[in-house]
């Protein structure tokens, strides 16, 4: 019996203002889009970037004159009053009510407003194959400008599981918070989904490396406008580029089957070999195999 699951990620021009009701309808259709053709190509879950429905640029969002500063050089905290919240929760509802239709899961990213006057979230949603929110994770490691005058930060991993895979989430910047991708491995999961938005090719490279140390597969979304840089694609375990859009600039999907029983030399060996020795390793393997007290090797300045 094989253990496959096939997944899409995608690339989608993502809208910066939360008040242009038109650009946030157009976002959620091309998302729409985008899902009806995941599912056409048979995939079971399809990922989008961070904020796909909307990141708020905090120029826009800052509670000076609107789209401008506060003073010289000086941005005010974000003005959360101007988000159209009823377009875009009409919009994240349709993506979710597609995703019943169509029986294909929906990760994607978006605003989620709390009670005011506390900030919202910078979220990626989690929507089952019924249509159904079943997670929601809220971006933990914020950037300074996120923290200082937008977000609420979040408290919590969330793991997720479709088909037998169980799947973690991270936004963006906490790409350069290891301990993160490490807590996902300890939590077993088989694929960290990678949702960002920033023009950042290193960004793509850490998604790499963790794909590499802990022996999972990677999604990494990326919008549509910085896909020249590094476009969306999926990673293998042990860190090979196994699809990515093309960087065109275009709205576009990356389709991968992931294989726990790969015949792949690579992905075989990390998810057979190095991913439960590394386990083994941290879980004390060397304990019995030191040697203490033996001066030849206490003695740190004799050859």
């Amino acid at each position: 019996m094989t253990r496959t699951l096939r997944l899409a990620v995608a690339q989608s021009t993502v809208p910066t203002d939360p008040s242009d009701v038109a650009a946030l309808r157009a976002s959620g259709a091309e998302i729409r889009a985008l899902v009806r053709r995941a599912s056409e190509a048979g995939a079971r879950l399809v990922q989008f970037t961070e904020g796909a429905l909307v990141y708020p640029d905090k120029r826009v969002m800052s509670s000076g004159r609107p789209g401008g500063l506060g003073g010289p050089g000086e941005l005010l905290e974000a003005d959360w009053g101007r988000a159209a919240w009823d377009a875009l929760r009409e919009e994240a509802e349709a993506v979710a009510e597609l995703a019943g239709q169509l029986g294909i899961w929906v990760a994607f990213g978006s605003v989620h407003p709390l009670t005011p006057p506390h900030r919202p979230h910078n979220s990626l949603y989690v929507v089952s194959d019924r249509g159904r929110l079943v997670a929601r994770y809220d971006k933990r490691f914020l950037s300074h400008a996120e923290v200082s005058l937008l977000y609420t930060p979040g408290t919590e991993p969330v793991v997720f599981e479709v088909d037998g895979f169980r799947f973690g989430v991270a936004l963006c910047i906490e790409a350069n918070f290891p301990e993160l991708f490490a807590e996902y491995e300890r939590l077993g999961v088989d694929c960290v989904l990678l949702s960002v938005m920033a023009d950042d090719a290193p960004r793509a490279v850490l998604g790499q490396a963790y794909a590499t140390l802990h022996g999972y597969w990677v999604g990494y979304a990326i919008p549509a406008q910085f896909s020249a840089t590094v476009p969306s694609g999926i990673v293998a375990p042990g860190g090979r580029w196994l699809a990515r859009c093309p960087g065109d600039g275009q709205p576009a999907l990356a389709v991968v089957d992931l294989d726990l029983d790969s015949p792949d030399p690579d992905i075989d060996v990390m998810l057979r070999l190095a991913r439960p020795w590394r386990r083994s390793a941290r879980a004390g393997l060397y304990e019995d195999r030191i040697v203490r007290g033996d001066p030849r090797s206490d003695a740190r300045t004799a050859f």
